[in-house]
């Protein structure tokens, strides 16, 4: 809902229209800026609204000639929730990522942080097998 800054003024604070003007175009300026980071807002919006630790996500945006890249930080109990099984969660943020990049013509891509201490399925599973082989006497 957009309102007609200057009526608004005139209407209700005897100012000068010169300090009406510097307000909507503070306000255009702000209006751009939140829909230039659409893509971030909405996938720290999605990825905290799925995760345990709401306060360590952290979304950072780079553009290039590729597009946006959006890398996602979570804490490391919060991977799981996130990739979700056999990757399912991550393909429909992506895809959802892809739509509000059509909105606003960019490419969207998003990159998925692996956080310290995280454990891959290959290295627990090969971790876990050596620890429990039998060990020979000799």
């Amino acid at each position: 809902m957009l309102f007609d800054l200057p009526a608004i003024c005139q209407a209700y604070f005897p100012i000068p229209q010169a300090i009406c003007g510097e307000a909507e175009r503070s306000f255009e300026k702000e209006k751009i800026r939140m829909s230039e980071y659409q893509d971030q807002n909405f996938l720290e919006f999605v990825v905290k609204s799925l995760v345990d630790h709401p306060d360590d996500v952290r979304v950072d945006r780079k553009v290039d000639e590729r597009g946006v890249l959006l890398t996602l930080h979570v804490n490391s109990q919060d991977m799981g929730q996130v990739v979700g099984r056999q990757g399912m969660t991550a393909k429909s943020i992506r895809a959802l990522l892809r739509i509000v990049g059509i909105k606003t013509n960019a490419r969207v891509n998003l990159k998925i942080e692996e956080p310290e201490g995280g454990r891959r399925y290959g290295e627990s599973q090969e971790n876990h097998e050596t620890s429990e082989a039998p060990q020979s006497a000799e």
